[in-house]
């Protein structure tokens, strides 16, 4: 007698089976996300011999010689590393080097679909700062850039600028700068609607950690009025003695109005409230801001303060979420800037790069401009050329450019 043939998406052959069989997040995951894939054929002997031995020996012996060509030659100056630990995964948290893979891979599909960048997923096995540092370091010579992605707050700092000091390619924490400068372009499109400059805001920051502290700089240095940062027990003031030394380098650069006390106490009258920091911020505070207050609350999957509140109150309503309108994606940002910095072979990433890729963001809205449009969409396609060819110039501009 011939076996049943039992159909495996029938209800008797699914049922008690594991949620991933349905789910089509794990459907489209199955067996990774990207592959490597040549860009010259191996037809026959001759494509062989040129791809490979002997026709390679001789662009081996010419970089040798002259190690610069190796940008010429060699996919070195049109791919990124993307460089984790699995400590600060999305809003998942510290879940290993194994399980931020899917993350990396989305991060280097992103950096291809969105500037034309190849990026490589590497999840590194070791929490130590200097261990990292030494890894990448050695890694180093086959990639034009390095962007840094979920590494816990305060080593990525560290590792950070350890980096920068010891490499001559660009070093860029995108969970920091990234959200920084998307951030910034969204500030000033909102500023630009309501008829003010960055120089007339008092902005609270919720959130102390690698995005609040990289915006708390980024948006002095762009030149806004006031800046005052809250962690977990409060505004972050000269007078806690609980500081770290990254707290309390921010302490001595923000909060010119010297403010203590609560989150709460520092949005009474306040002009933008930037949320990096999930929770919730109670509707009394939104209420006591300044008229016509922008609220960029941008945790994710839940906004610190849910957009239907926020419109009772603000001008300008922003979230981190693709449902609602002014989505605060770094999608904007680091594939721009990493193809501009390619471009031009730059030997980092500054400030003034920085401030010009949030500029071209901005300016990329146009007359489109309003209060449900004040960031492009990540799906615009003249985000990414703008911003590469401003961060580009803005480097020539600068002298770190290397062609």
């Amino acid at each position: 007698m011939a076996a049943e043939i039992v159909n495996p998406l029938s209800e008797s052959a699914t049922e008690g089976a594991p949620e991933e069989l349905f789910d089509p997040a794990f459907a489209l995951h199955r067996g990774g996300k990207m592959a490597i894939q040549a860009t010259v054929p191996v037809r026959d002997k001759d494509d062989l011999s040129l791809a490979y031995t002997p026709g390679v020996a001789k662009v081996c012996t010419a970089i040798a010689e002259q190690p610069e060509l190796v940008h010429d030659y060699t996919w070195k100056s049109q791919v990124v590393a993307v460089v984790t630990d699995g400590t600060a995964v999305l809003g998942l948290g510290d879940i290993g080097p194994e399980a931020s893979l899917p993350v990396m891979e989305g991060k280097a599909i992103l950096f291809k679909q969105f500037g034309g960048v190849d990026a490589v997923p590497i999840a590194l096995a070791t929490t130590d700062t200097d261990e990292i540092v030494d890894t990448v370091v050695r890694l180093a010579p086959s990639f034009g850039g390095v962007n840094l992605e979920d590494i816990s707050a305060p080593r990525c700092f560290e590792i950070e600028r350890k980096l920068q000091e010891r490499l001559d390619i660009p070093v860029f924490h995108d969970d920091q700068h990234g959200t920084a400068i998307v951030t910034l372009a969204a500030l000033r499109n909102a500023a630009k609607l309501t008829g003010r400059t960055l120089g007339d805001l008092r902005a609270v920051i919720s959130g102390a950690g690698a995005a609040g502290v990289a915006i708390a700089k980024f948006l002095l240095s762009a030149g806004i009025g006031d800046v005052c940062v809250a962690d977990r027990k409060g505004i972050v003031s000269s007078d806690r003695e609980d500081l770290t030394d990254v707290k309390r380098e921010i302490a001595g650069l923000t909060n010119k109005a010297g403010l203590t006390g609560s989150l709460e106490t520092a949005l009474a009258g306040a002009d933008v409230f930037i949320g990096v920091s999930g929770g919730t911020v109670p509707e009394a505070a939104v209420a006591a801001m300044a008229k016509d207050a922008f609220v960029f609350a941008m945790a994710n999957p839940n906004p610190e303060v849910h957009p239907d509140v926020a419109h009772k109150y603000a001008a300008v309503v922003a979230t981190g979420r693709s449902d609602y309108p002014n989505q605060i994606n770094n999608v904007l940002a680091f594939p721009g800037i990493f193809a501009g910095a390619l471009q031009v072979r730059a030997s980092r990433i500054t400030e003034g790069m920085k401030i010009a890729a949030a500029d071209a963001i901005a300016g990329v809205v146009g007359d489109e401009l309003s209060a449900d449009c004040v960031i492009p969409s990540p799906f615009d396609d003249r985000v990414a050329p703008a911003v590469a060819a401003a961060v580009a110039a803005a480097a020539r501009a600068e002298g770190v450019a290397r062609r």
